[in-house]
């Protein structure tokens, strides 16, 4: 099954550094006022939903899921479902983090609600690269000068840090105490990550 990529309406400047992470079969579905990245980013959508309140009706032949302007789910959540029903597997989120703080942290839930699912989720903006960390262990390479963990559900116990500034060994970290937050890989080597229980989001910095 290919990735599923996901394109919200989020201010975008470094377009070739987004269209890096693409891969030869990604499926794209555009929410709305991200068919303003459309010509930018160079590639063809398979999917296009919204409500069309912040983007004109696109006038392609291309299927087209229109939504009421009332309604529970965002537009980016509602793509997700639909990707899920279409049995995707994989997503990347790319214009969903930005100047709206709200629609930003909703769209963070995203990956946790991925995650609960066993399904990998990556959102990606002009800056970093997010992701949920749970059972398995995670990796930030040298090429990324600085990485956080944030608690974002619960609490997350047994995280160990290595080749890193600051390792750590059995920690704890829940949502009132972030002392994970800009970590750097130590020079030529790969932080590697664990998480015993619970879950962290891990955000890779690429800003040098």
């Amino acid at each position: 099954m290919s990735r599923c990529v996901i394109v919200g309406g989020a201010a975008i400047e470094r377009y070739e550094e987004i269209k890096r992470y693409f891969r030869q079969g990604d499926y794209f579905i555009f929410c709305d006022s991200g068919l303003s990245h459309l010509e930018k980013l160079a590639v063809e959508p398979d999917l296009i939903i919204g409500d069309f309140d912040s983007h004109a009706v696109p006038h392609i032949p291309v299927e087209t899921i229109f939504l009421p302007r009332e309604k529970d789910d965002t537009d980016s959540v509602y793509a997700v479902r639909e990707a899920l029903k279409r049995g995707f597997k994989e997503f990347l989120l790319i214009g969903v983090v930005g100047a709206r703080i709200d629609h930003s942290l909703g769209n963070i839930s995203i990956l946790l609600k991925l995650d609960s699912m066993g399904l990998r989720g990556m959102i990606v903006d002009d800056f970093s690269e997010m992701e949920i960390i749970s059972r398995d262990s995670a990796l930030v390479g040298p090429e990324f000068p600085f990485f956080s963990l944030l608690n974002i559900s619960g609490i997350a116990r047994g995280i160990t840090i290595e080749n890193a500034k600051f390792p750590l060994k059995d920690g704890e970290i829940d949502c009132e105490y972030q002392y994970g937050v800009s970590n750097e890989p130590l020079p030529g080597k790969t932080a590697i990550i664990k998480v015993a229980e619970g879950r962290l989001l891990l955000v890779r910095d690429r800003r040098s």
